[in-house]
């Protein structure tokens, strides 16, 4: 039997995936395509993830599509709004039905004479093992692991008598109802729990090892609910939208050159939110604003529940786990009936899927990225990785439309392939230039990238406008091939 051919293969069916598939339809619709998602349902991170006050950590003027407004004027959403939200979009889009649920793809081989991968999946649900081929492969499956999250041993945990939880694996029936519960951690999540945890809870205390930058953003946004009553969504949400990508940009590029006005700022505006707090402890990180990435608090909800006395921080190294709870190095002992790892992801670029080109391995580590989207050597295929400054959806978007465009090329001009080349001063800067725990363990894992465009990850949605929506798409980054023609002598030995 003929294995199945589909012009583009996207690989996940969240964020990333629902967006590139509806680029297609609009953009080239001539073009068949099929979405192979490893889980059962649509909406990955979304999905995924369930525990308490699960939101969005970016404004969702931007972490929404470009294409279909946010119409709601809350600016930082709940995951169940957010999944419907993409859910509907796929449904409003007609791509619900080229979702393959269960495929985790595991591999995926480029021939360069059929100038086309072959992509092997394997169904989670049946255990069955299926293979495609596509003229191009998208790999939308984000960039950390589905099936487990990052989590160090603890000394002594086998001793805590209590509930141990990852937030990546929240149980459904948890209740926190007068419980005493440590979360571990000072990242987006950890921000999250403990406002979410605290009205239902004894007490909940925030441990965290070093403190975290933290800003309070307003949980519905001002100029938002003032446009829907003026203008129809689709003129008032680019507006939103880009008075948002502005603020955000000035902010980073603010902390990134003037890093101790851009420290001073954020004490000041956390001192007036906890007055006579301890901040030197608690909120005083030892690294530079955006060095890792901001926490936003929507209305200041973390900080409501430190002033009320429903949760508290504590800021130290873990000697060990007890039978009763944290016992800290100071002497300080956190007595604990739940204990929460809010630690952090495991990085697993391209959803774990290996690659080779003619059967030979591709170790993505040698490659070096261009426009952050694709990988040198490494013909027809496209890498989804969003901003780690701005909302993911902003890169995204960019991406998956000029995968149209470049589709598009190749048939104008008669192309079978599109491979980006390493620049030749070579590269050896960091994919991602972040200071945190899960990027700093995951970066031998993933490509290099070069000191200039197109090999250089800006992290700035305007400069990446000009470059990917209207910058040539024949430069030195850049190589294009015709399919070889197969000679008499190799359809003879063949």
């Amino acid at each position: 039997m003929a294995t199945e051919h589909v012009d583009v293969l996207i690989v996940g069916a969240g964020l990333s995936g629902i967006g590139a598939a509806c680029h297609l339809q609009e953009d080239c619709p001539g073009k068949t395509y099929a979405i192979l998602e490893s889980r059962g349902a649509i909406g990955g991170t979304w999905d995924l993830f369930r525990y308490p006050g699960i939101r969005s950590d970016s404004d969702m003027f931007t972490l929404g599509y470009a294409f279909r407004p946010w119409k709601d004027s809350q600016s930082i959403a709940d995951g169940e709004a957010i999944r419907h939200y993409i859910q509907d979009t796929a449904r409003e889009y007609g791509v619900e039905d080229k979702i393959r649920f269960h495929h985790q793809v595991v591999s995926a081989d480029w021939s360069s004479e059929d100038a086309r991968w072959t992509v092997t999946a394997r169904r989670s649900d049946t255990g069955e093992t299926v293979e495609l081929t596509c003229s191009w492969l998208s790999a939308c499956s984000g960039y950390y692991r589905y099936d487990e999250g990052f989590r160090p041993d603890f000394e002594g945990e086998d001793r805590f008598t209590g509930e141990l939880i990852h937030p990546q694996h929240w149980p459904e029936a948890f209740d926190a109802t007068g419980k005493r519960i440590v979360v571990i951690g000072s990242g987006a999540t950890a921000v999250t729990l403990v406002p979410s945890l605290a009205p239902d809870a004894e007490h909940v205390t925030m441990l965290q090892r070093t403190p975290s930058y933290i800003l309070s953003l307003p949980g519905r946004d001002p100029l938002a609910q003032w446009l829907r009553n003026k203008l129809p969504a689709k003129l008032a949400y680019p507006i939103v939208r880009w008075k948002n990508v502005l603020l955000s940009t000035l902010l980073f590029q603010f902390s990134r050159r003037r890093p101790a006005a851009a420290r001073k700022l954020i004490r000041r505006l956390t001192e007036k939110q906890l007055p006579g707090f301890d901040l030197d402890t608690h909120f005083n990180p030892p690294y530079d604003p955006w060095d890792q990435r901001l926490c936003l608090v929507p209305d200041g909800d973390l900080f409501r529940t430190l002033r009320r006395g429903d949760a508290s921080i504590a800021t130290g190294r873990i000697a060990n786990f007890t039978e009763k709870g944290v016992q800290l190095e100071s002497g300080e002992h956190l007595d604990a009936d739940v204990i929460v790892t809010a630690t952090g992801l495991n990085l697993l670029p391209m959803g774990g899927m290996t690659l080779s080109l003619d059967g030979e391995p591709v170790d993505v580590s040698k490659t070096v990225s261009y426009k952050g989207m694709m990988i040198s050597g490494v013909p027809n295929f496209t890498m989804v990785i969003g901003y780690t400054n701005a909302s993911w959806t902003l890169k995204a978007d960019l991406v998956n439309r000029y995968v149209c465009r470049l589709l598009d090329h190749l048939d104008a001009e008669g192309y079978a392939s599109a491979t980006p080349v390493a620049p030749p001063e070579g590269a050896d800067l960091p994919f991602l230039d972040l200071a945190s725990g899960y990027v700093q363990r995951s970066l031998d894992n993933l490509p290099k990238q070069g000191s200039r465009t197109p090999w250089r990850l800006h992290q700035n949605y305007i400069r990446d406008v000009r470059l990917m929506r209207r910058g040539s798409l024949e430069d030195e980054g850049m190589t294009f091939q015709r399919r070889t023609p197969v000679t008499a002598i190799e359809k003879a030995v063949a």
